[in-house]
């Protein structure tokens, strides 16, 4: 994002006492549990220390979530708030990123709950379509998010799926509409942008996450994404000369179509948002029934640690 579209001033921020409290919360720069002082109401809080490196990547998420969650398939954006250092406290200012509580976990948790770590085919349907149309709508504003896996996309008590974590997005130059950083989580990871870090002269665009959201399918399906068992830096070299991935046998011929057509190496052939929410793995998804059937499942199991 260029440095005249971060719009936040760090320094104007208020601190939390007295609006939030927090709580839980586990290490930093992970999702806490926090209540709203004078309503009590739920709120999931990410704590991050603001530090010289991270600064411009706070604003960046911040200033995305400020935007652009106006969305039912990105968590909402409450508040950001300054929780100040001082000796005997925290060696370094606390960003406290205030935004909807989403209480059952993410879908990471979800399929680890689940017997064989594996969901139906109908569920991965449902929340692959409401992935792609929080997605859509990023991609729409020029948003590319560059993080899609499970564990950045969570369920509310309701089964509502919302995208979160923004510190490594990316604002698209609106005339060429192309990046060259080299971002991710690397299982998750696009060929084109691992060749970004080989070639600088590589770009990609949004559909990056279309690949993301494949091995995210994939991951749903059996439990963890390819490669996984392999050092990252093994998975990076991998993954721009391997064949693409593919589903295991047992699923349906339009599954197994979904995930090749989220999955198609050249990136400028990759099918879009709106192309992949008429694909019939989407299209046919039942939708009002998934949801209440996720729901019930979500009030019967204890899933893990939220925001984890």
């Amino acid at each position: 994002m260029n440095n005249n579209q971060i719009e936040i001033d760090l320094n104007q921020l208020r601190d939390p006492s007295g609006i939030f409290e927090l709580i839980e919360v586990v290490g930093n720069g992970t999702y806490g549990q926090g209540r709203h002082t004078k309503t009590g109401q739920l709120a999931a809080i990410k704590v991050m220390d603001v530090t010289q490196d991270e600064e411009e990547e706070i604003k960046l998420e911040v200033n995305v979530l400020k935007k652009y969650s106006n969305h039912r398939n990105i968590a909402m954006y409450y508040g950001a708030f300054i929780n100040k250092s001082f000796p005997g406290r925290n060696e370094h200012d606390q960003l406290w990123l205030v935004m909807e509580y989403c209480g059952a976990g993410s879908i990471t948790d979800l399929v680890k709950s689940t017997k064989g770590n594996s969901l139906k085919e109908e569920w991965i349907s449902f929340i692959s379509k409401e992935i792609l149309n929080g997605l859509n709508h990023l991609h729409l504003n020029k948003i590319i998010h560059r993080d899609i896996k499970g564990q950045n996309v969570l369920l509310t008590e309701n089964a509502e799926v919302k995208l979160v974590d923004f510190g490594v997005s990316a604002q698209l130059d609106r005339t060429i509409g192309r990046r060259n950083t080299f971002i991710g989580t690397p299982y998750w990871m696009a060929p084109e942008v691992i060749a970004c870090d080989e070639n600088p002269q590589a770009t990609y665009d949004n559909r990056s996450d279309i690949w993301s959201l494949g091995i995210t399918a994939i991951e749903m399906a059996e439990g963890q994404p390819p490669l996984c068992e392999m050092h990252p830096m093994r998975a990076l070299f991998l993954i721009p000369r391997n064949v693409a991935p593919r589903l295991k046998s047992k699923w349906s011929k339009k599954f197994h179509n979904f995930v090749e057509s989220c999955l198609i190496k050249d990136y400028l052939i990759r099918p879009n948002c709106e192309q992949l929410l008429k694909h019939s793995f989407i299209r046919d998804c039942q939708e009002k029934q998934i949801k209440i059937l996720i729901g019930k499942m979500l009030t019967n199991v204890v899933v893990l640690q939220p925001f984890q």
